[in-house]
């Protein structure tokens, strides 16, 4: 895929206050571009949390030439999140008033806030419709809201591993895992993008276990040698995966992507979650996964029991909320049928 920078320079006005004259979008594309008549579907991914917008990185085995998700038959496209640290304005990216990184003067980013700057690149290609949007997590959250802030462009939905409301439970995680950033005192030196780097190696390894399931854990960490003194696997594995993450991400832009979490409601300001998914006029299939604990199935059999005429499937996976990622039998048995009516 192609990756593009859409730089808009109109006022960008936050939900939550605040506002940025110039907005910086970054955005992966099939490598033939967009044009006006283009005969292709177009299948718009919203990434989860500290993923970029390249998918045929972080879901290879959905997304690429040839793949489920063929860039090459489709119009595949997936935009970084804002407050990421893979291009699009965020705390890390550079304040132009001070010619450092904005740190905590950037604006509060909400998901709402996220799916305008999505909007800002759909009008800029040019796109009337999106034939399919699919999101998981938060980019399930960025998907429902899109669906109920822009119903018109939305003409098909797949909502995976995702609530239309954060949950006190997710938002217990987000804290704790905030608690790790501030614990570390180079958070809030604001010297370098380095600072809070060990904190966000905690706050990772927080995150992995709520990810990940019981099961997964006890069938790919268990140890080795039957008669160990200590049980090592498991926390190595946990202080890798920290590492792993403090090496391509800032602990600023994971700060503010928990913090657009917790700004997850679809029905602030709408009459409520049920009024606010009733008006969903898309085609929706729902996705839960049996083992996910952040996201129990009950909340998308909720999704789909409340969007008029969604349809609800749900995967086996011994590896938590994680499944979507890897899980690719099952959701290309799902998504198969889907892709065909487009």
């Amino acid at each position: 895929m192609v990756r593009e920078e859409y730089i808009s320079n109109a006022t960008f006005q936050f939900e939550a206050g605040g506002r940025l004259e110039v907005v910086k979008i970054v955005y992966h594309r099939s490598e033939e571009p967009w044009k006006r008549g283009d005969r292709r579907k177009v299948v718009w991914i919203c990434h989860a949390l500290t993923a970029n917008s390249d998918p045929c990185d972080w879901w290879p085995e959905m997304v690429g030439q040839g793949r489920l998700l063929d860039t090459d038959k489709y119009f595949v496209i997936c935009v970084n999140m804002l407050a990421s640290p893979y291009g699009s304005s965020g705390p890390s990216s550079v304040n132009p008033d001070t010619g450092r990184p904005y740190f905590f003067d950037f604006p509060s980013v909400t998901v709402r806030d996220i799916v305008q700057a999505n909007e800002l690149v759909r009008r800029h290609l040019g796109i009337d419709k999106i034939d399919l949007i699919i999101g998981s997590s938060i980019g399930g959250f960025q998907a429902i809201e899109w669906s109920i802030m822009y119903p018109e462009a939305i003409a098909n939905a797949v909502f995976m591993a995702t609530s239309a409301r954060v949950t006190p439970w997710l938002t217990a995680f987000n804290e704790s895992m905030r608690m790790a950033l501030e614990a570390d005192p180079s958070f809030h030196e604001c010297a370098s993008l380095k600072g809070g780097e060990s904190g966000l190696k905690c706050a990772r390894s927080i995150a992995l276990i709520s990810y990940r399931s019981y099961e997964g854990y006890n069938s790919t960490q268990a140890e080795q040698d039957t008669d160990c003194l200590f049980a090592e696997r498991a926390a190595s594995y946990q202080r890798y995966q920290g590492k792993k993450l403090a090496d391509r991400f800032d602990a600023y832009s994971y700060y503010y992507l928990c913090n657009a979490v917790d700004s997850n409601n679809a029905g602030r300001g709408r009459g409520g979650v049920v009024k606010a998914l009733g008006s969903i006029r898309a085609n929706v299939t729902v996705v839960g996964i049996d083992s996910d604990r952040l996201f129990p199935v009950e909340e998308q059999q909720f999704l789909a029991s409340t969007i008029p005429g969604a349809g609800y499937f749900q995967i086996s996976s011994k590896f938590g909320h994680d499944g979507f990622l890897l899980e690719y039998a099952q959701l290309t048995e799902i998504l198969t049928p889907i892709l065909a009516r487009l």
